[in-house]
């Protein structure tokens, strides 16, 4: 969910870029500064996703975790929450985060940059913050994230704004129309979502009935 590292090379319509996060308590002071919740606005987010009490949610690109709270608190004592990522250190991370503050039903996990491992029809919502822009072959890796869809499941993309004044090189951000065709390319149906956050857009991509 945070800014996520993919193996897939630089730039392209479906190209990947490299960024190191292996020391994960120096990118927690920069991804978890409380500043972020202005522009990011986790609420907001997890409210427009329509979460239950009692659903299975995976947070792809999970990072330091900067969202599980808000997750957990959705899905409630019933529900799980699943915070992947594709480097070790951000995982271990996120499991002593995920010890110390007594949240039962998540847990932390290493995925690997092509696959999130999602068991088949098993998850219910699918979050990807600040994370799409870094995958490689976005299309496929959309299939995958179908694959792992339950019947009335989505995944919700949120990334920067081109023209946003923070996020990622302007060379590497997306449009949002290209996040639709992307995950439309692997089954899904795509929108932009109406939304307030003041940086970043939202897409979701449903799981066809």
């Amino acid at each position: 969910m945070l800014l996520w590292l993919s193996c897939a090379g630089h730039g392209g319509h479906h190209g990947g870029f490299h960024h190191d996060f292996s020391d994960a308590e120096g990118w927690a002071q920069r991804f978890e500064d409380p500043e972020r919740a202005q522009w990011q606005q986790p609420e907001a987010v997890v409210d427009l996703m329509g979460i239950e009490p009692g659903m299975k949610v995976a947070d792809v690109g999970a990072g330091t975790g900067y969202f599980l709270p808000h997750l957990v608190e959705a899905v409630g004592p019933e529900g799980r929450v699943v915070g992947l990522d594709v480097e070790p250190a951000m995982v271990d991370y996120m499991a002593s985060r995920i010890t110390e503050s007594g949240w039962p039903q998540a847990e932390a996990r290493l995925s690997a940059p092509d696959d999130p491992g999602l068991a088949a029809e098993s998850t219910d919502r699918i979050l990807i913050v600040n994370t799409w822009h870094h995958i490689g072959d976005r299309g496929r890796y959309a299939a995958r994230l179908l694959n792992g869809l339950r019947e009335g499941g989505a995944v919700y993309v949120v990334d920067f704004d081109l023209d946003a004044p923070r996020g990622p090189p302007r060379r590497h951000r997306l449009a949002p129309e290209q996040v639709v065709r992307e995950l439309a390319e692997g089954g899904l149906e795509a929108e932009v979502l109406a939304e307030s956050l003041p940086l970043q857009y939202i897409v979701v991509g449903r799981r066809p009935r």
